[in-house]
C-alpha cells in the first residue's frame, strides 16, 4: 500500500512546489497592479481577481484540461494543476499583498518622497519588506490550503495522493484503511510545513523588529 502512495505524494508536493512558485509571483505582480495609478491596469487586475476568487477551482482545472483542447490548446495533466491552482491560489494572494501594502504607514511613503525616490524604487526599497513580515502568516495559511487543494487534481487523471488512494480502494478494498492512510498522510505533510513557516515568521518577526524596522 504505502509504495503506491508515497508516489501519489511525490506527485502532490512536485504540484504544490511549482503551483506555489506561480501563485506567489502572480500575487505580487497583481497585488500592485490592483494599486496602480493607471486605471485600465487596476481595473483588468481587479477583473482577474473577483473572476478567479468568484469561480471554482475544480471548475478551472476543468476548463484547463478539458475545454481548451477543444480549440486547439493541449496541456498535460500535470502544467494543467500547476497553472489551474497557481491561478486560482494567486487570487487571493494578489488580495495579502494588496491589503499589507496599503497597511504601511504613510509616513513612509511621504519619506521616500522626500528622499527623491520613485514609486517603484519606495515600493521596492522601503514598502514591500516592511509589508513582508506581514504577509508571510497569511501566505504561510495560504501555501498550507493550496496543498490541501491539490487533491483535486486527481479529477484530471494525475496520480496524486488522493487518486493514488482511489486506485488502491479500487483494487483492494478497504476504503476506512486507506483513507484513513491517506488522511494521516496529508497531515504528515501539512504539519511540519506549518511548523516551519511560524519558524520562519519568527525569525523575519525578530530580525525586523516589532515594528519592521
Amino acid at each position: 500500500m504505502l509504495p503506491q502512495l508515497l508516489q501519489g505524494v511525490l506527485v502532490t508536493l512536485e504540484v504544490t512546489a511549482m503551483a506555489a512558485v506561480l501563485a506567489v509571483v502572480l500575487s505580487f505582480a497583481i497585488g500592485l497592479a490592483r494599486l496602480a495609478r493607471f486605471k485600465p491596469v487596476r481595473v483588468a487586475a481587479t477583473f482577474y481577481v473577483e473572476v478567479l476568487r468568484g469561480t471554482s477551482a475544480m471548475v478551472q482545472l476543468f476548463y484547463l484540461f478539458f475545454i481548451f483542447p477543444q480549440f486547439g490548446i493541449i496541456i498535460d495533466p500535470i502544467s494543467t494543476a500547476v497553472i489551474g491552482l497557481g491561478l486560482n491560489f494567486s487570487a487571493y494572494g494578489s488580495e495579502i499583498v494588496r491589503t499589507t501594502v496599503l497597511s504601511i504607514d504613510r509616513g513612509q511613503w511621504d519619506a521616500s518622497r522626500a528622499l527623491d525616490m520613485s514609486r517603484a524604487l519606495a515600493l521596492r526599497r522601503i514598502i514591500i519588506p516592511q509589508a513582508l513580515t506581514a504577509m508571510l502568516p497569511p501566505f504561510g495559511n495560504l501555501l498550507v490550503e493550496l496543498l490541501k487543494a491539490t487533491s483535486l487534481v486527481s479529477l484530471i487523471t494525475l496520480t496524486d495522493l488522493t487518486f493514488a488512494g482511489q486506485r488502491l480502494i479500487e483494487a483492494r478494498g478497504k476504503p476506512s484503511l486507506v483513507w484513513g492512510v491517506v488522511l494521516i498522510i496529508y497531515f504528515l505533510m501539512a504539519f511540519p510545513l506549518t511548523r516551519l513557516l511560524r519558524c520562519i515568521e519568527r525569525r523575519v518577526g525578530a530580525h525586523r523588529g516589532p515594528a519592521g524596522a
